[in-house]
C-alpha cells in the first residue's frame, strides 16, 4: 500500500493546528491550505481506506438522522392540538 497520502494528510494537520494557534490574517490561508491538503490525501488514498472512511460516514450519518427523527417525533407529540 503506498504511503504517499501522508504526505499532504500531515500538511494538512501541521496547518490546521497553526490555524488553530493564530489569530493573524495569515491563519486563514493556513486554513484554506489546510483544506486542500485534507482533500488532496483523501482522493490519494487508497481505496482500503477510502472504503473504510465511506463506512463510517455512513454510519454517523445514519444514526444523526435516526436521532433527528426521534426528535421531531418527540416535539410533534408535546404540541397541544388545536381546537378548530
Amino acid at each position: 500500500m503506498p504511503l504517499s497520502f501522508l504526505i499532504p494528510l500531515c500538511t494538512a494537520l501541521a496547518t490546521g493546528y497553526f490555524f488553530q494557534k493564530s489569530t493573524d490574517e495569515i491563519a486563514y490561508l493556513a486554513g484554506v491550505f489546510a483544506a486542500i491538503s485534507f482533500i488532496l490525501s483523501l482522493v490519494l488514498a487508497p481505496w482500503q481506506i477510502q472504503f473504510g472512511l465511506l463506512i463510517i460516514v455512513l454510519i454517523i450519518t445514519n444514526r444523526l438522522l435516526q436521532e433527528n427523527e426521534s426528535k421531531q417525533t418527540e416535539a410533534t407529540r408535546k404540541q397541544p392540538r388545536e381546537i378548530n
